[in-house]
């Protein structure tokens, strides 16, 4: 099996740095596993991995969509699994870095996303977003508490594929759970007072980086940008509640982010502990960086002769 490195943990704890330095040591070359990251113009608020950043260590599945165009774990794991193929037949590392942790898990293991017939609109067309919603909640709960009620699109799709017969909370729950890679994956964590302040002062950054002056463009350009898929990351979403609601101010809504930063770095810890075998890595050990070069270069010379 081809090896691929990965390099997973909570928001803001320091991966991208990290998967540069790695790269540059062990010959590897960079895909984003952010969802978010994949959007142009989606920059400060994403924490987009600038070219200064890269320090001239290839990316890839970085600003190459569009900001309204449609972008999902099917997706991703495509354009993954593709790029994987590329940069291992070139003799280099593949390296995931960041993300969603479906995301990564749904490229290295066996999960298949079936093909399903075209979803006919005009079937819902009298529907509100509302009623999408109550109907969706019906047939697949799950998937209605991931999906925004104003973006009708993934609605719609998620509403056909529960009445096909292929929910997308049950599709991942049937696979068999088998790696298709010889994956290594880096988990980076510090200790949780640590890193809420760090997502805290980050989230201080991206405002002086200029994040209400990148909303203020998007909302101006794009009058229907909260319907976006994009829009759903944090960083973006939050904005909601002062552009279109009118119910919160600068810093409300900056505390907003920061509250949901800290909340989803939780989730993270919780998923990938319960969902694959990652091996953790304190960024506040001293030792740090040397033992996580240490155990690839062991695991990159496994096997070997």
């Amino acid at each position: 099996m081809k090896k691929v490195l990965c390099i997973v943990g909570p928001t803001g704890v320091g991966k991208s740095d990290l998967g540069v330095n790695l790269a540059k040591q062990f010959h590897g070359e960079i895909i984003s596993g952010d969802s978010i990251q994949v959007y142009r113009e989606l920059n400060v608020g994403s924490a987009k991995v600038t070219e200064e950043e890269m320090q001239g260590v290839p990316h890839y599945l970085i600003d190459i969509l569009d900001i309204d165009q449609e972008y999902n774990v099917n997706d991703f794991q495509k354009r993954a699994r593709d790029c994987i193929e590329d940069i291992s037949n070139r003799g280099k590392l593949p390296m995931i870095v960041g993300g969603t942790g479906l995301y990564v898990k749904a490229t290295l293991y066996d999960y298949d996303f079936p093909e399903t017939e075209r979803l006919n609109e005009e079937e819902y067309a009298s529907f509100s977003n509302e009623e999408l919603m109550e109907e969706l909640k019906v047939l697949d709960a799950q998937s209605a508490d991931e999906i925004h009620v104003n973006n009708r699109k993934r609605l719609l799709r998620a509403l056909h594929l529960a009445k096909t017969g292929n929910k997308k909370s049950e599709t991942v729950a049937l696979q068999k759970h088998e790696p298709i890679y010889d994956a290594y994956i880096i988990g980076l964590t510090m200790p949780r007072d640590a890193l809420y302040e760090r997502i805290n002062l980050r989230v201080d950054k991206m405002y002086q980086n200029g994040l209400k002056e990148e909303m203020d463009a998007l909302v101006q350009k794009y009058p229907d940008f909260f319907t976006f898929r994009s829009s759903q990351g944090i960083g973006y979403r939050e904005w909601e509640a002062y552009y279109i609601n009118k119910e919160k101010d600068v810093p409300e809504v900056l505390d907003d982010i920061r509250k949901n930063s800290r909340h989803f770095a939780r989730r993270q810890y919780t998923w990938f502990n319960h969902q694959m075998q990652v091996h953790w890595f304190d960024i506040t050990d001293p030792d740090y960086p040397e033992n996580v070069k240490k155990e690839i270069e062991i695991w990159i010379n496994a096997g070997k002769d």
